[in-house]
């Protein structure tokens, strides 16, 4: 590969950082402004699908913080493999909560879609074009 190959790499991993980021900031924005009753709900219906019933409000923030914070810092590609890996944890809570409450696959899609970018992301780093690339 030469160094046009990589560059277009580096371009094309930021506008999929600006995208899926974006998506994510918008979407855990209202979370994380909800404050503590959000999260408490949030927590108790992702992590009671878990059998999981201590700390619920602790569970929503981090979910909220993971959606919000980090597709922020996913765009800006800083710290992208640890925020891609808090997204990428999740999105599978999310996958198993949407099958266990009988949304079936078509109604899990989503989370397990966003998973594997998220995987993806983990996996290659944030590319050139970023504040830390790794």
């Amino acid at each position: 590969m030469n160094f046009d190959d990589y560059a277009k790499i580096d371009r094309a991993l930021l506008i999929l950082r600006i995208g899926m980021g974006l998506m994510f900031f918008l979407h855990g924005y209202p979370k994380m402004m909800g404050g503590m009753e959000k999260w408490h709900g949030l927590g108790a219906y992702g992590m009671g699908s878990l059998g999981i019933h201590f700390l619920p409000t602790f569970w929503g923030f981090m979910a909220a913080f993971s959606e919000c914070i980090g597709g922020l810092m996913v765009i800006l590609g800083f710290q992208i493999r640890y925020f891609s890996l808090l997204l990428l944890i999740t999105m599978i809570i999310a996958t198993i909560t949407h099958l266990k409450g009988g949304d079936g696959i078509m109604g899990a899609s989503h989370a397990i879609e966003a998973a594997f970018v998220f995987l993806f992301l983990f996996l290659s780093g944030s590319g050139k074009i970023a504040i830390s690339s790794d």
